[in-house]
């Protein structure tokens, strides 16, 4: 598979575009996760022609339709950052992203929880960066994360993971999205759809249905929309505990007594916090190569992201 294409905010990479000419280079982001993606860095601040160093800005007013203003002069460079955007946000669109990681608190580019101030200097945390809030308006499918949520292990996992289903989909529509090839999608898909959320799962499940029967478009659309809906869902213990032990049953000739139980003691064991997810699957994965059923075996569930981001170590 070639690489991803993710978007990312320039400072992460380490490039030294922060306002006091400095860096935030993530490591995991860049050495790791890096040998898996091909980044776009995106720096608004810079790009819209701000200098290096310059004052800091900050978000002011209404959290609805915030200014952004330099901190020190007041200056207020709203309209100029929207303007760029928007040109910017037109050139992203034919980068084929996947997603896009933003830094966090940043008043141009953080996605949640940026600071806020009102009309009398006061800060609250409902703000959000102004180039991050037009990016997700402007695609608002796409998977979104930033880089303080990535450092919790379950946040992580779950975005990497909707960045790989997002990649999938996107080449299921170039290499032609039939009927029968959407059924196809759907079938390998739903071990990981039934880990997020069963109801959403059940829903796709319907709409695949009565492709052939509606305008293929309609049913695109709409199970795009379920499909980014269910991967941002997050997963827990007791849905993937649900999930392998659905797997389990299609072993029921092939495995022993004493088989099953090791099979039922592990996932209890990661359902209650002993073990993580990657040991139960390791078992899971060992009876699939072994006796090749029908069905598992094509599970993108089984491995929904290169294994060696060891992501399910550590949920």
């Amino acid at each position: 598979m070639e690489k991803i294409r993710i978007g990312i905010s320039a400072c992460l990479l380490g490039q030294n575009v922060r306002y006091d000419g400095g860096h935030q280079l993530d490591r995991f982001l860049r050495d790791t996760l890096g040998y898996f993606v091909d980044y776009v860095p995106v720096c608004p601040e810079v790009e819209m022609g701000l200098p290096i160093p310059r004052q800091t800005l900050r978000l002011v007013g209404d959290a609805d339709s915030p200014r952004l203003v330099f901190s020190k002069s007041g200056e207020d460079v709203t309209e100029r950052m929207t303007s760029w955007a928007k040109r910017r946000l037109a050139e992203l669109e034919k980068e084929d992203l996947c997603g896009f990681i933003f830094k966090a608190r940043s008043p141009s580019s953080g996605m949640a929880r940026v600071k806020l101030y009102d009309r009398r200097g006061v800060p609250n945390k409902n703000g959000v960066g102004l180039f991050a809030r037009l990016f997700m308006e402007y695609f608002p499918m796409l998977p979104v994360e930033e880089d303080g949520r990535l450092n919790d292990i379950r946040l992580r996992e779950n975005f990497i993971e909707a960045i790989f289903t997002f990649r999938r989909w996107r080449d299921f529509l170039t290499e032609g999205a039939t009927p029968e090839k959407l059924v196809a999608f759907h079938a390998r898909h739903k071990l990981l759809l039934m880990s997020h959320s069963v109801e959403l799962a059940r829903q796709m499940g319907r709409l695949v249905g009565r492709a052939g029967e509606v305008p293929a478009e309609e049913i695109l659309r709409d199970y795009k929309q379920l499909l980014m809906q269910a991967v941002r869902t997050l997963t827990t213990p007791a849905k993937h505990s649900n999930v392998l032990q659905h797997a389990l049953g299609y072993f029921k000739r092939q495995l022993s007594h004493d088989e099953k139980q090791e099979m039922l003691q592990l996932i209890d064991q990661y359902r209650h916090g002993t073990v993580p997810l990657a040991v139960p699957l390791a078992l899971l994965n060992h009876y699939v190569r072994k006796y090749q059923p029908p069905w598992l075996d094509e599970q993108v569930y089984l491995h929904p992201h290169p294994m060696e981001l060891h992501l399910r170590s550590g949920v």
